[in-house]
């Protein structure tokens, strides 16, 4: 999928198919390897101004980061994308991002 984003130069939709790919890897168990994923997907979704996108792996990666015993780097992360929101709370993102930074509080 990753590939094909970059080979077709769709290169809009590679934040989250990296984000995708970064969730496949977890399941997997290569928690390093869905870091990285998690963290170009960030950087690629802020450089692009996608900031839907931006919370999706700002949301996974906060995830892995209270698996790995890192809460507050997991608050600080997720907080900093979603406070950049000010409409569209009740859409499935936010609100789960939402209740992840309610869990990790």
């Amino acid at each position: 999928m990753v590939q094909r984003t970059e080979r077709t130069r769709q290169l809009w939709w590679l934040p989250e198919a990296l984000r995708i790919k970064g969730e496949i890897l977890l399941l997997g168990q290569q928690s390093e390897a869905g870091y990285d994923h998690f963290r170009r997907s960030l950087e690629l979704s802020r450089g692009q101004g996608a900031l839907s996108w931006e919370l999706r792996a700002a949301t996974s990666l906060a995830r892995l980061l209270r698996r790995q015993g890192r809460s507050a780097d997991a608050v600080t992360l997720l907080r900093s994308v979603y406070d950049l929101f000010t409409e569209g709370f009740d859409t499935t993102d936010l609100k789960e991002a939402k209740a992840l930074l309610d869990e990790l509080a």
